[in-house]
């Protein structure tokens, strides 16, 4: 049997160059940020800390000693709330020798102070029954804060979003009122005069007879413009509710686009509130808009839907589709304004490819329980079908 010539087999040799590796260990582990440990669970449950690095009285407030000393010291330090999961993420570990990562919430006495920290271990089953992990734990109290800022932050940005298309929508209603009333019913008392004063003028004037009817024929251009401006700002069959006015926009967005466009809705009246019809309303009208802009689409269909815990509503088209590029641009604020005002609702917007091509627009919100004031459709039927279809 040959030897290897460069391994020694001298006994003071092998120590003096176990030592140096030891030392070298150490070195590392002594510059590791946190706690490099290894952790057993034995077959009666009992645990046992065989190695603790010098990381654990910075990390936990315990001397190694101490926790080689009472290892079940260191569940004790686990808040309440957060041991079950502890337990639960070591167990499934043990039990499938799957990597064990865990994070939760720790209570450092001699501090008074409590940190988030992060354990990542790999198990190692040893005779007799017992798992042994090998792993590090780090200090992430300062991530967890941040994340929790920056949650923090976009729940108050979503909440302000939240207020300016409110009162945004009223602002709206005011000046759509304002416009309809003041300026509507001023325009019909003028029309009303300029048809007095027409029928006063002399027979033979031809001038005259034209500049009156050149004159009645921009008030009534006026007053269709006021109606359109009136009504692109808040139609007033929202009122009415929203199958009323999702049907009415469907027809105008068929008649205008020139794309055939379904509606239905499995109940007929839907007991929404006045914020609740205008989100829906709004993210229909703004689906709508991209689709007449980008998909080259030639069918919609809209579906409105109650199920016992849901409203849901879906927009589909036949396009040319939307790909993740075209979400992530920094100018599609029309997705972002649809995402904002389905998450004010307290629901979800997704977007995804229809089957046979195109998109789909995807809302959903959560209401507990069958809303008082909403009427089902007749027995029998799952969808009623309000097409209102008009192209040819």
């Amino acid at each position: 049997m040959m030897t290897d010539p460069t391994v020694s087999t001298d006994p003071a040799a092998v120590a003096a160059e176990l030592a140096q590796v030891r030392a070298r260990l150490d070195a590392i582990v002594s510059n590791t940020p946190g706690l490099v440990y290894q952790f057993e669970l034995h077959p009666d449950q009992r645990v046992s800390f065989p190695y603790l690095s010098e990381g654990c009285q910075a990390l936990l407030g315990l001397t190694p000693a101490a926790l080689h000393a009472a290892p079940e010291c260191f569940l004790a330090l686990i808040l309440e709330p957060d041991r079950l999961s502890y337990l639960d993420a070591m167990q499934t570990s043990a039990s499938t020798l799957s990597s064990w990562n865990w994070e939760g919430r720790i209570w450092i006495e001699a501090w008074k102070d409590i940190k988030w920290i992060n354990l990542r271990a790999t198990p190692h089953a040893l005779p007799g029954g017992a798992v042994r992990w090998e792993g590090i734990m780090t200090n992430i109290t300062e991530s967890r804060r941040e994340q929790q800022e920056v949650r923090q932050s976009r729940a108050r940005l979503a909440e302000l979003t939240a207020h300016i298309e409110k009162v945004k929508e009223q602002e709206r209603t005011r000046i759509a009122r304002e416009i309809h009333d003041d300026l509507g019913g001023n325009l019909t008392a003028i029309k009303m005069a300029l048809a007095m004063l027409s029928a006063r003028l002399p027979e033979g004037d031809t001038t005259l007879h034209d500049k009156a009817a050149y004159v009645d024929a921009l008030v009534d251009r006026t007053i269709d413009a006021v109606h359109r401006i009136s009504l692109d700002l808040r139609p007033p069959l929202l009122d009415l509710g929203l199958v009323v006015a999702l049907e009415w926009l469907c027809k105008e967005f068929e008649q205008q686009a020139g794309v055939h466009c379904a509606f239905s809705a499995n109940a007929r009246e839907f007991a929404l509130d006045n914020d609740q019809t205008t989100a829906l309303f709004r993210i229909v009208q703004e689906a709508l808009t991209n689709i007449a802009k980008h998909a080259g689409a030639t069918r919609v269909t809209v579906k409105l839907a109650r199920t016992r815990h849901h409203v849901s509503l879906k927009i589909s088209d036949n396009g040319g589709g939307i790909w993740q590029g075209d979400r992530a641009k920094p100018e599609s604020f029309g997705i972002r304004g649809m995402t904002e005002r389905a998450r004010a609702l307290g629901g979800t917007l997704t977007l995804s490819h229809a089957v046979g091509g195109g998109t789909v627009v995807a809302v959903k919100i959560k209401c507990d329980g069958q809303h008082p004031g909403a009427i089902p459709a007749p027995a029998g039927a799952t969808i009623v079908d309000q097409s209102v279809s008009t192209a040819k």
